[in-house]
């Protein structure tokens, strides 16, 4: 049996990444329910929003699901008592040091899988207990990794260091690219921009047309001097591009990103002035489908290479 699917109970080594603003219940019970593994993304959610999108995903699926929680998160001590309050059995944890809360989660008989960008935070998150990572290569859409290391150098190296579970991220959104994933030594993938263009994603639907209208060349991880994020280029971002030809500092950066960029470019839909986060495969995704037409067609494409199965 997979080593993820063990790990989680699940079908298919398939986890649906905790995006900010797309991943609500609905969708990630309907990955659940398909046979992968739907996370909550709590950092678009206050604490009462939180526990209320956990109850309401208990009631859509038997499945497992997990939280994925950005460990900078201002009220995240209320988020972790939430979590093991209404017994949720997975946590993925990013942007912060693992250490700090693995030890607690695990107390509780939370399975515990840290984000990674590189080796070194990997054999960190190692040191912390975690039980699987996921290695996000550069590709990836929303907040990344400084060292700018693809998919498809990460994971070997990171095969070559580390003992636990790799879920690898970053740029994939078709079967054949998961079964590359594999091959390089990934035990399971993570899927954010495909699922962000599903039918159940709770992102606005301009933010979803405009990611299957995008192609090679839409997106740029811009904004490191704050936190490294990858952005789909719009007026917002023309802003950035200006804004660092006329030597703008740190602090002028941060103001002009001000505050709610994200929640008014993906959940409100206000594709000019908004935070557009999506991965270099949206080039790649040119439908917007539900959950279960993303599952058959990755399926299909995987086993279409024929070595083996999922």
């Amino acid at each position: 049996m997979n080593t993820i699917c063990k790990l989680f109970n699940i079908k298919y080594p398939i986890i649906q990444g905790g995006m900010v603003w797309n991943s609500g219940w609905r969708l990630a019970s309907a990955v659940s329910n398909n046979g992968g593994l739907g996370l909550l993304g709590a950092g678009s959610m206050y604490p009462e929003i939180l526990q209320e999108h956990i109850i309401k995903c208990k009631n859509a699926t038997e499945k497992p699901f997990g939280v994925n929680i950005p460990l900078l998160y201002p009220d995240i001590e209320k988020h972790i008592k939430i979590i093991i309050e209404e017994k949720v059995p997975i946590v993925f944890t990013s942007a912060g040091n693992p250490k700090i809360w693995t030890e607690i989660l695990k107390s509780e008989g939370i399975k515990v899988v840290h984000v990674v960008s590189s080796v070194k935070f990997a054999q960190k998150a190692l040191d912390a207990g975690v039980d699987a990572v996921v290695g996000e290569g550069f590709e990836a859409g929303g907040h990344n990794g400084r060292e700018e290391t693809t998919t498809f150098c990460l994971l070997p190296d990171l095969k070559k260091h580390i003992s636990i579970p790799i879920i690898a991220a970053g740029g994939i959104a078709t079967g054949k690219q998961i079964y590359a994933a594999m091959v390089l030594g990934a035990d399971g993938v993570q899927l954010g921009s495909r699922f962000a263009a599903s039918r159940e994603s709770s992102a606005h639907q301009n933010f979803k047309h405009e990611i299957i209208k995008s192609t090679e060349g839409s997106t740029q991880l811009t904004l490191k001097e704050i936190t490294p994020v990858r952005l789909m280029k719009n007026d917002f971002y023309n802003e950035i591009q200006k804004a660092y030809q006329m030597g703008a500092t740190t602090d002028e950066l941060q103001k002009l990103l001000g505050k709610g960029r994200a929640k008014k470019g993906m959940f409100e839909g206000n594709l000019q002035d908004g935070e557009l986060e999506i991965g270099q495969c949206a080039s790649l995704i040119d439908k917007i489908l539900s959950v279960e037409e993303i599952f058959d067609q990755l399926i299909h494409e995987f086993n279409q290479v024929g070595l083996y199965s999922l």
